[in-house]
């Protein structure tokens, strides 16, 4: 059994084991509502019941029920007219769980202890119209206690039942609420959070994600699934690009493919999102993204199968990765939470992701295209405050396996801080640290080398107002007696990459470093532009690229989105060596490239 097959079965057989230990709550405890017959006066216990699985609105609540504690004993037309009050007030829209009900967040700490007072005195009822309601009003300070009245609940047409916000997801455990600042950004970007949360949710923020129709068809036919919040989703990403290299587009990523239409990227996840909204419990999860299409040669880490067969010993255009694979342990008992991770996961920094919807355009800045992509190990984040978190953790070497035989211990840690103002957030630490030495390993056909990239990154995001906001990245890559162009690939060369083979050795230290900034503006809701107007990666001996030169590359792109399922995102971009006679672009014979080029993202 090879350690990818290994690893999944362990998870699985860890969900289900859990799932016993655990309990979790099934949405039919959610749709048991208490009832009493027409005439009949509700007992306290009941009335307590009704307000607690009915959940009014909490400023509807407090409002009534405060109006009511504060006139005593009233007359049969001041009940009338503070019932009207109450109608009008009754139409503002509350959190939606299922259609006709309203609810907020049903833990104690979540109402106000005006409102809990004034809810256990005064228990909301529904009553049916027409029907005679035994109705409790609580007694002024200084007047003797009132006896209950009864009065006639008006005939009403029914309100059609608010809907859900686009895109929010009804199993999210803690609904709409956050346990911290507010996002950021808004809605129609890739991500609504600051830089920093390595590719999941950051501590305190629920699940909002759609339900997307493959999830919604596989929870039909296997509840189970649902009852655990274990989600199945994907989307397909083609894309095209016209351009003027023939054979190569690298250094660009990922349409590495000139003047064709290829598949980027088709995605299955399969994931569970930890509830770390609430503080009650531990709670667990996992993420396993499995990737095929010519973006695997950017995501390949060695060890990782087939992707490391495919890449390093075919330099096949096509292949798989398992690129996430993963669980989570989350606990609110370190500081205000903290979340395990273990397993391979996307490396931590970056404006860029590896997978498309999570980025702003379609094509990445050079500099992101030359750092470390995955990292197989355990990441720990702890969140301080709502403005510091932690992040620390041990892996084994970038973009490789602990199995395989370049694998080094290394460390890695970071701290972002997020202004008071929720304006301004800052992200820095070093990604990778250890001796620093290029991993050499002799072989009967030659050398096999890979990559050891010691990595320090730094990132500013900055928003100047709800459709505006900037990031920008700086980094550092250093490595010690390496081989130029990198990460050996023994494949024969193709078309689309020729630079097959151990590169020139490079004695001493070889640096690198990157600059890159992402500025974004939202048109409608939705549409952004994203400019790139600045792509600096300096290579100085070549050891990343196998040219030495410096490269620069400016984007302009659109997106627009169709749906919560469908986007596309074209752009135009210009890049080029900026070393006279150095030709990295179109398998070594240009200088510059200018490519315009098209995505689609389709998700189901």
């Amino acid at each position: 059994m090879n350690p990818l097959s290994l690893v999944v079965a362990l998870m699985c057989l860890i969900a289900l084991c859990q799932t016993e230990a655990i309990g979790l709550p099934s949405n039919q405890d959610f749709q048991t509502l208490p009832r009493k017959s027409q005439g009949s006066q509700a007992s306290s216990t009941e009335a307590a019941q009704a307000s607690v699985v009915m959940q009014i609105h909490p400023p509807l609540t407090e409002k009534c029920l405060l109006a009511a504690g504060s006139a005593g004993a009233t007359t049969g037309g001041e009940m009338v007219a503070a019932e009207e009050s109450t109608a009008k007030l009754a139409q503002q829209p509350g959190p939606v769980l299922k259609p006709g009900i309203q609810i907020s967040p049903s833990s104690p700490e979540h109402s106000s202890p005006t409102a809990a007072a004034a809810t256990a005195a005064n228990a909301p009822t529904t009553t049916a119209p027409g029907a005679t309601v035994p109705t409790t009003t609580v007694p002024a300070a200084d007047s003797p206690a009132a006896a209950p009245t009864t009065t006639t609940a008006p005939a009403t047409t029914a309100t059609p039942p608010a809907k859900p916000s686009s895109g929010a997801n009804p199993l999210a455990p803690e609904g709409e609420k956050r346990r911290g600042f507010d996002a950021p950004y808004d809605s129609v970007f890739p991500g609504t959070e600051f830089v920093g949360s390595a590719g999941t949710l950051p501590i305190g923020v629920p699940d909002g994600d759609p339900i997307y129709p493959a999830e919604k068809a596989i929870w039909k036919a296997c509840p189970i699934l649902k009852k655990l919040r274990i989600k199945i989703y994907g989307w397909v990403d083609p894309g095209a690009n016209a351009s003027t290299s023939r054979h190569s587009n690298i250094p660009l990523s990922y349409a590495v493919v000139p003047n064709r239409l290829e598949m980027d990227q088709a995605v299955i996840r399969l994931e569970r999102v930890p509830d770390t909204v609430q503080t009650e419990h531990s709670d667990w999860g996992f993420r396993s993204s499995f990737v095929y299409g010519i973006d695997y040669r950017y995501t390949t880490a060695a060890g990782w199968y087939p992707a490391s067969l495919e890449l390093l010993s075919h330099n096949s255009l096509y292949g798989a990765d398992p690129v996430e694979l993963y669980g989570m342990w989350y606990t609110p008992k370190v500081a205000q939470g903290m979340v395990l991770k273990y397993g391979r996961y996307i490396s931590p920094p970056d404006i860029e992701a590896q997978l498309s919807p999570d980025n702003y355009l379609y094509t990445h800045s050079v500099m992101f295209t030359y750092d470390n992509y995955t990292q197989t190990g355990i990441l720990s984040t702890v969140k301080l405050s709502d403005q510091w978190v932690i992040q620390g953790g041990v892996h084994a070497g970038d973009d490789m396996a602990p199995w395989t035989r370049g694998a080094i211990p290394s460390g890695e840690g970071f701290i972002r801080w997020t202004s008071k103002r929720n304006k301004d957030s800052l992200y820095f630490g070093v990604n990778s640290f250890n001796n620093g030495h290029y991993r050499l390993a002799q072989y009967k056909g030659g050398v096999q080398g890979h990559d050891n990239l010691g990595q320090q990154n730094f990132t500013w995001s900055h928003k100047f107002n709800d459709r505006v906001h900037t990031a920008t990245e700086a980094y550092y890559i250093y490595q010690i007696n390496a081989l130029q162009g990198g990460t050996v690939i023994d494949g024969p060369p193709k078309p689309v990459f020729t630079n097959v083979g151990p590169g020139k050795f490079l004695h001493g230290v070889s640096t690198s470093a990157g600059f890159v900034n992402y500025t974004n503006f939202k048109i409608t809701n939705r549409d952004y532009i994203t400019v790139r107007p600045i792509d600096y990666l300096l290579d100085p001996r070549g050891e990343r690229t196998g040219f030495a030169t410096t490269y620069a590359s400016w984007t302009v792109g659109w997106c627009h989105r169709f749906s919560d399922l469908l986007c596309i995102r074209p752009e135009i971009r210009y890049e080029r060596s900026l070393a006279r006679h150095v030709t990295p672009y179109d398998d070594g014979t240009r200088q510059s490239q200018f490519t315009i080029s098209a995505d689609v993202i389709q998700r189901f």
